[in-house]
């Protein structure tokens, strides 16, 4: 009986641990933080058409939001190549560029992001 008792409570053990694991990565931090690179990109709509087009002018409220979403590159990177940049007509070497456009001076020059570069 002793045995069938602790074979129960190690078990029972050995799920909590397995659900509390899977909880922290499914509620976990991404790139983005909490956030995910398509949420992120949604806030990025006054830069469409600087995304689109090298030649467009970059807004202001295009280049408040770059710099936010800039503080953490890797965040940058994963939005500009996300499903919902993708879906958006969203030319990842132009966008790549909006950060030098916008007059960034601390922007992480030559940051690697997929097959492009931060200019």
């Amino acid at each position: 009986m002793a045995a069938a008792s602790l074979k129960f409570i190690c078990l029972v053990g050995l799920l909590l641990v397995v659900n509390i694991a899977t909880f922290a990565t499914v509620n976990g931090a991404g790139e983005c933080g909490k956030s995910s690179p398509d949420d992120e990109a949604l806030k990025l709509a006054p830069c469409a058409a600087a995304a689109q087009d090298e030649e467009a002018s970059v807004s202001a409220s295009c280049c408040a939001q770059v710099k936010r979403i800039g503080q953490n590159p890797s965040c940058l990177c994963a939005v500009l190549l996300s499903d919902t940049a993708k879906a958006s007509g969203v030319n990842p070497q132009v966008a790549m560029s909006i950060p030098k456009r916008c007059n960034f001076a601390n922007r992480p020059v030559g940051y690697k992001c997929g097959p492009y570069t931060l200019p």
